[in-house]
């Protein structure tokens, strides 16, 4: 019987045998929990919290499972719980930013890039597609839950309001009918047609500008993914504007400025980032259905130390954004150690 971890699924009780009812429920449920995290994500914009909402998804409606008779279907009510356990959440936190969410890109290059007081913005983060994406998944299934999992689209979705964005994935993400949406939400067709319509107006002016991102696993892909990774871990500036595009952005949790163009973002790398050969080690991942790479940095006494993780948006021309989420727990999160031997 499982039911506890989205990154690896265990037992209700540790050392306690299941029971037959136990196993039903597992039968019954355990398929649904990559999916319901990949929701959670979309909602909260955390995976830390969306792992924490799905296991209280899951100990929720094995609490309920014996009262539940099959008056809807195992996913629909999974997703009603977790939707709500979603929205109870919500209501007393912050929504979850990128820096491009603040204001406009920083035109002084010169300016060393601020970092943001500890507290006054609640950051987006990345979700390890290891998490959501078995490796025996159908390709093109992949496919599609990787374009709903796009950094930008979520960095996009957490300026709705939650209740709107919760109606917009459920219909426009996950192609719920707006009844069965109203029953996940206990609200009328009716305001679920007016909230989708509110939210679809909102999202308009929100919306990513479609870019034709390259899939991790496209040889172009790779070439750019290792095309960064070497320049940092050699300190070579150049290697950096062969694989940025000319309009190029940059950002980074927890800093407030953030840099468009090749040449600011070269400028910004070059001076206040890539340091000396060695002082980087990257080791590539997958995030956001995105190439990705977890960092270490060496410190003062010569030690690889967690730092965080990179994201970036590989297209056929180069680099478009690069995003770098600077906090060292998140290589554990990807399943690296927080200290590299070398």
């Amino acid at each position: 019987m499982t039911v506890a971890s989205s990154r690896g699924p265990g037992p209700i009780l540790p050392g306690v045998r299941a029971t037959p009812e136990q196993d039903r429920f597992a039968a019954d449920t355990e398929r649904f929990r990559r999916e319901l995290l990949a929701h959670c994500y979309r909602l909260t914009g955390s995976a830390h919290d969306a792992e924490d909402h799905v296991q209280e998804t899951y100990l929720r409606a094995w609490r309920a499972y014996a009262g539940f008779e099959g008056r809807a279907s195992t996913r629909t009510w999974l997703y009603t719980i977790a939707t709500n356990v979603c929205l109870t959440a919500l209501r007393s936190r912050q929504r979850r930013l990128l820096p491009s969410g603040l204001a406009g890109p920083q035109p002084d290059p010169d300016r060393p890039p601020r970092v943001v007081a500890p507290g006054e913005v609640a950051w987006l983060g990345p979700l390890p597609d290891a998490w959501i994406t078995p490796p025996d998944d159908d390709p093109a299934a992949t496919v599609v839950g990787r374009e709903s999992l796009r950094l930008a689209l979520i960095a996009s979705l957490q300026h709705l309001p939650a209740r709107q964005r919760a109606i917009f994935l459920l219909r426009e993400v996950l192609a719920f009918s707006a009844p069965e949406t109203a029953a996940v939400l206990g609200a009328s067709t009716a305001a679920i047609k007016s909230g989708l319509q509110r939210a679809r107006a909102r999202w308009e002016e929100l919306a990513p500008s479609p870019e034709d991102l390259l899939e991790p696993s496209d040889p172009r892909a790779r070439a750019l993914l290792e095309g960064y990774v070497a320049a940092f871990e050699h300190a070579d500036a150049r290697l950096l504007e062969e694989v940025l595009r000319t309009d190029a952005t940059l950002e980074a949790t927890p800093f407030r400025d953030w840099q468009a163009g090749r040449t600011t973002c070269l400028h910004v790398l070059d001076t206040y980032v890539l340091g000396a050969p060695g002082d980087w080690r990257m080791t590539p991942t997958v995030a956001n259905g995105q190439p990705a790479a977890t960092v270490h940095r060496r410190d003062a006494g010569g030690v690889l130390r967690a730092d965080g993780v990179v994201v970036l948006a590989p297209t056929a021309t180069g680099l478009a954004r690069v995003v770098k989420f600077h906090d060292p727990a998140l290589v554990g999160v990807f399943g690296l150690p927080e200290v590299l031997p070398g």
